[in-house]
């Protein structure tokens, strides 16, 4: 499949890309803010809150580390496994594709190696999130909508 390959680096730079700004701006929340901190950037639309999530999304199921990490270890083999397929046929899948990875592959690092995941993202009507579940969320939207699109 040669004519995929110039997509799978693509893939995999637009993955990495994504996995280093959500460390960085994850190590830059951590330098500048206490945990539990709040600090206003745009009135009330948007707060940097610094929060320690053990949990899923949301904060649901804390403490479930050991099987967070199983999920996402197994959830970023499949894509990389099945993105194959998509290279060079669908440049909406993997687009999405690599954006999820690279969000899961942030979280996974932040887990292995701090026991939890940073977040500092606050909207106030939304609960405290990170780069990289931004990254999770607008993938799987992509792929929804090229999945109802293609029906």
């Amino acid at each position: 499949m040669k004519e995929g390959r110039p997509w799978l680096a693509h893939f995999a730079l637009l993955s990495i890309l994504i996995l280093a700004a959500d460390q960085g701006s994850k190590w830059l929340a951590v330098r500048a803010l206490a945990p539990g901190e709040s600090v206003a950037l745009l009135g009330r639309a948007l707060h940097l809150t610094l929060v320690h999530n053990r949990g899923t999304a949301f904060g649901i199921l804390p403490n479930w580390t050991p099987s967070l990490l199983a999920a996402a270890i197994a959830l970023s083999v499949a894509i990389l496994l099945h993105n194959r397929q998509f290279l060079g046929r669908h440049l909406l899948v993997s687009l999405a594709l690599a954006l999820q990875l690279g969000g899961a592959a942030g979280n996974l690092l932040d887990r292995l190696l701090k026991g939890y995941v940073v977040d500092f993202i606050d909207l106030r009507i939304w609960p405290v999130f990170n780069l990289a579940d931004a990254a999770i969320t607008v993938g799987v939207v992509l792929l929804l909508w090229h999945l109802i699109r293609t029906r």
